[in-house]
């Protein structure tokens, strides 16, 4: 089985709170999850000021970030991210235009993916697989952090790994130590956590090694 990776996801509309939990998982993790939502691609929105997002990664340099783009035209969002240090961005596939969002990234150096939500098919994302780095399931539907777990997702993710052997698949959303195994027995090498990790303020790393190795 591929190495599992685990990846806090910090959804916050503030930037204090928002830097606060970077603070607190960065000494865990190589990786980072960061949501940028206007409110166009789900019902919440989060803190969305590029330009400052991207002070996250002189901040903290030992960490690599990933923007998850909860928005309507991530096309837009593309190059302050990439210039500012972000070297994973993921677009939805329910944007208004993802494969221009493709065709704008493919420019950066970054690692692009896309993103399904749990009432999306696997036929509307089949065309792009071919050509991202990675694929991101979303296992809750997308809204704010703390979404119930789809177990439908599941399926999803064994589909795409039947097909896609070497495809990176992240698993975001309601992911918890009671659905981790299935999740990761699917076919998921990368899992994104943000409730179950930060409920254990006192504790994130060992929430962190308890998903890893669950």
């Amino acid at each position: 089985m591929a190495e599992i990776d685990v990846i806090p996801a910090v959804v916050e509309s503030d930037w204090e709170a928002l830097d606060q939990k970077v603070a607190l998982v960065a000494p865990f993790v190589p990786w980072v999850h960061i949501n940028i939502s206007d409110g166009s691609i789900g019902a919440s929105e989060t803190f969305a000021d590029v330009t400052k997002l991207t002070e996250l990664t002189k901040k903290y340099p030992h960490v690599s970030f990933e923007a998850h783009l909860l928005v309507a035209n991530p096309d837009k969002y593309v190059r302050s991210l990439a210039d500012g240090g972000f070297t994973r961005i993921i677009a939805h596939i329910e944007s208004n235009d993802p494969r221009l969002f493709l065709d704008v990234a493919k420019y950066d150096e970054v690692e692009v993916g896309i993103a399904l939500d749990g009432a999306t098919e696997i036929d509307q994302v089949e065309p792009f697989l071919e050509e991202v780095d990675f694929v991101v399931v979303m296992t809750a539907e997308v809204g704010a952090s703390g979404g119930t777990f789809l177990p439908e997702a599941v399926e999803k993710i064994k589909l795409i790994r039947q097909n896609y052997p070497d495809l990176p698949i992240e698993a975001v959303g309601g992911i918890t130590d009671a659905n981790v195994k299935a999740v990761k027995d699917a076919g998921a090498t990368r899992i994104v956590a943000t409730d179950y990790i930060f409920k254990h303020v006192q504790n994130v790393e060992e929430a962190i090694e308890t998903l890893k190795n669950s």
